[in-house]
């Protein structure tokens, strides 16, 4: 089993910079891999960013992309979220989660079996 838990969620200006962190703990060595997802009211939830461990792989969302960095720090078992020039779309519950399993689409919610309890993060204009 494997125990996420958010942190850095919170408010910031368009334009600015945040960053999110998920703490990972229990049997963190069967991770293969990590991701950061988002939900908004009235929206689906979505696939942000995915890191893979056995390369180092990321990949994101083009809505994302250029401003979102993903990154893992092994020996403090913990998963980042960089967030720059934030917009106000960006507003939604960010949660991370983690599997043991390869294969699949990164952005594929349901291939991923660990989850945090989420962090609300907003974005003001």
């Amino acid at each position: 089993q494997v125990q996420l838990v958010e942190s850095g969620g919170g408010s910031a200006q368009a334009g600015g910079s945040l960053r999110l962190s998920c703490a990972a703990s229990g049997t963190t060595n069967s991770i293969y891999a990590m991701a950061w997802f988002r939900q908004s009211p009235g929206k689906e939830r979505e696939g942000v960013a995915t890191i893979y461990f056995d390369d180092g792989s990321t990949y994101y969302a083009d809505s994302v992309k250029g401003r979102f960095t993903i990154s893992q720090d092994h020996a403090k078992n913990t998963l980042y979220l960089q967030m720059n020039n934030l917009k106000p779309e960006d507003t939604a519950m960010y949660s991370c989660a983690a599997t043991p399993g390869s294969g699949g689409s990164w952005y594929d919610a349901g291939l991923f079996d660990y989850w945090g309890q989420g962090t609300q993060f907003t974005v003001s204009s």
